[in-house]
């Protein structure tokens, strides 16, 4: 019986190495989060040996950090400093940054922010972002508690709003940004509202599309 031998391992730069599992490491955290992902599931995304990951990363941990800090770069390169509120451009930033890396994107705003220990980066970008939305909103919005309610709603709406893009197969593109920022204009226009009717329409009494 003839024993079947396993493929070598082509050899990569240290850095194309890194960046290969950087890659596998995003997408098994993202599916799993840290806790349930072991250096063995990674290792076998990358397609390498346990041995090989070591090489590059001492623990866990500081392959979580490395992906982390890897997509908030990212997101930096694309999203500019939240100074003044919500922009078309800051949306367009978010939706690039998602598109670049879906799992990227889940694992930050879904994993890495409920895990204390790396939360920080990621809650205060939130923090920013609210803190420039009031003021934004707070302009248009005269009740200054429904303003704040606005505020904390918007980047929630908008970050989720991309999430369900990303999960429906990033449909229409071309709308997206649009689409988001309408759903974030919904935000603002529910606060600016008064006498609000919060009735669903029937679909039974709704016409569908023309013939």
């Amino acid at each position: 019986m003839v024993e079947e031998k396993s493929e070598p391992l082509r050899r990569l730069p240290r850095a194309q190495r890194r960046e290969q599992i950087l890659t596998a490491a995003t997408e098994a955290f993202a599916r799993s989060g840290f806790a349930a992902t072991s250096l063995a599931d990674i290792a076998a995304q990358a397609g390498i040996t346990r041995v090989i990951l070591y090489r590059h990363f001492d623990s866990k941990t500081d392959l979580y950090q490395a992906v982390l800090d890897r997509m908030c770069a990212r997101l930096e390169a694309h999203v500019d400093e939240p100074v003044g509120g919500f922009t078309d451009a800051s949306i367009d930033g978010l939706l690039e940054a998602a598109a670049e890396s879906p799992a990227g994107f889940r694992l930050l705003f879904h994993h890495a922010v409920r895990e204390p220990e790396f939360s920080d980066r990621i809650e205060k970008f939130r923090a920013d972002i609210t803190a420039a939305a009031f003021l934004q909103i707070s302009a248009l919005v005269p009740d200054e508690a429904l303003a704040r309610w606005a505020a904390q709603l918007a980047p929630v709406v908008a970050i989720e709003a991309i999430i369900a893009w990303l999960d429906s197969g990033q449909p229409d593109p071309v709308q997206a940004a649009a689409r988001v920022r309408q759903a974030v204009m919904g935000v603002v226009g529910a606060a600016l509202a008064s006498n609000v009717d919060g009735s669903f329409p029937n679909p039974a009494t709704m016409e569908g599309p023309a013939s």
